[in-house]
């Protein structure tokens, strides 16, 4: 077994087996045709339970057990805090539960030994989850057994302290994510209702929402909408409408954006990481039309279908899977990206293609598909109030960003020991510096 010093001389870290840490635990599955082993209060953890979840804690699981189902299975029942991991379809899923709970075939656990801090071993696996994929086996999907997960070594601090004091520094991390994570679904609840709000009942000449109590509403084939609107198709509201070009184009780490639908967020390009192409195959996507600055490039086909985002100031051209929209002048392109970016229009438009095999909108569908059109000042209102809600979303967006980067720096800086630890001891929410 290896032994190395970290940046803190006097700390030993050492390439550790699993098995050395704590008890490998499988998993079972009780019969599924007796209904008296489901529904119970046992907690029954399988790899959809730990799939896309940002928080290490787990406190429920899709289903559960009774006793019955827990003795007549191979689950065993295992103490809180101790370590589940997924280990096939995928490997590596991992939380920590905080109730008892046992699993099923596609999980392992950990049932950590005296000495040991449940939380560092967290965030040290997932440091380290590769070395769990490289111990998977299998041709149709890979899996890892219990006998080379026990055999895995990761690097592990004798001293219970020092993983506390690891754990702790990235827990506050992780709640900073959290918190942050939760402001942007609270903020997306709002958008949410703003949008509906200003989409259906628009501004008044105050500039406040109209009160269908004082103001009058009229019929339309979209619901009730103010007098002044009216519904019209989306070809109504645009110059020209044209679909990308039906090739793949060869990319350069240079160029043009192309974008693809992966680049498109509801109101904005990501042109960060955007493919490229070369100024020759730039004019070959662009004969169609050239998109400018306040064009809208929507998604129409693909698991990313129905999002519309604005062209900027930088040349772009469209990839696959996209079309690109051209606003007419008394068109406030704001207006119209945020009406095709609703609740609503989602559901008429797109949803019914969600479930097909290949889910797409013809290009003829988005023309001929319904928005409201209140008058160019309002319109102008009506966006600029979504973009402004819009910005606070893409702080927090950012900021959420920063902190993620800045928590995958310090797992690699703490958890290879290239941050001396002992200063931290003493106080764990000590700002860090290499």
């Amino acid at each position: 077994m290896n032994q190395k010093h970290s940046a803190d001389t006097e700390i030993i870290w050492k390439d550790t087996r699993l098995a050395e840490i704590g008890r490998i635990v499988a998993g079972g599955t009780p019969s599924t045709s007796d209904p008296n082993n489901w529904n119970g209060t046992v907690a029954w953890v399988t790899p959809a339970d730990l799939s896309g979840r940002s928080s290490r804690h787990l406190t429920t699981t899709e289903r559960t057990l009774t006793e019955l189902g827990l003795a007549t299975s191979a689950a065993r029942l295992l103490p809180p805090r101790s370590l589940v991991i997924s280990s096939r379809a995928p490997i590596g899923h991992m939380a920590l539960p905080l109730v008892s709970f046992c699993t099923n075939q596609g999980c392992k656990s950990i049932e950590f030994f005296d000495g040991q801090d449940p939380d560092f071993h967290y965030y040290n696996l997932r440091f380290w989850v590769r070395r769990l994929h490289d111990k998977g086996e299998g041709t149709t999907f890979s899996e890892i057994s219990k006998k080379a997960l026990e055999a895995v070594e990761v690097p592990v601090p004798s001293n219970r302290k020092v993983q506390e004091t690891i754990a702790s520094v990235l827990a506050l991390l992780d709640r900073a994510i959290e918190q942050t994570e939760a402001l942007l679904a609270k903020q997306q609840r709002i958008k949410t209702g703003l949008m509906h709000d200003l989409l259906t009942r628009g501004l008044d000449a105050q500039g406040r929402l109209r009160d269908p109590s004082t103001h009058a509403f009229k019929p339309s084939p979209l619901g009730p909408i103010p007098t002044e609107w009216t519904a019209v198709y989306v070809e109504d509201l645009c110059d020209d409408i044209v679909d990308c070009p039906h090739s793949t184009p060869k990319y350069e780490l240079g160029g043009f954006p192309c974008i693809r639908t992966a680049d498109m967020v509801p109101g904005k390009l990501l042109l960060q990481n955007a493919y490229r192409v070369s100024s020759s195959t730039y004019q070959e996507r662009i004969s169609r039309l050239v998109p400018r600055k306040g064009d809208i490039i929507y998604s129409r086909e693909g698991e990313r279908l129905g999002i519309a985002s604005p062209v900027g100031d930088e040349l772009v051209c469209l990839g696959q899977r996209v079309m690109l929209l051209r606003p007419k002048a008394e068109t406030d392109s704001t207006f119209l990206t945020w009406a095709m970016n609703s609740p609503s229009f989602y559901n008429r438009v797109v949803l019914g293609q969600i479930a097909t095999t290949s889910p797409h909108i013809n290009v003829r569908d988005i023309k001929k598909a319904l928005v409201v059109r209140p008058e160019p000042t309002e319109q102008q209102l009506i966006g600029e109030a979504l973009a402004a809600d819009d910005s606070e979303r893409s702080a927090l967006e950012n900021c959420l960003e920063k902190l993620r980067r800045q928590k995958g720096g310090l797992m690699h800086d703490l958890l290879t020991g290239l941050v001396p630890v002992t200063p931290l001891l003493a106080n764990p929410e000590a700002p860090i510096s290499p």
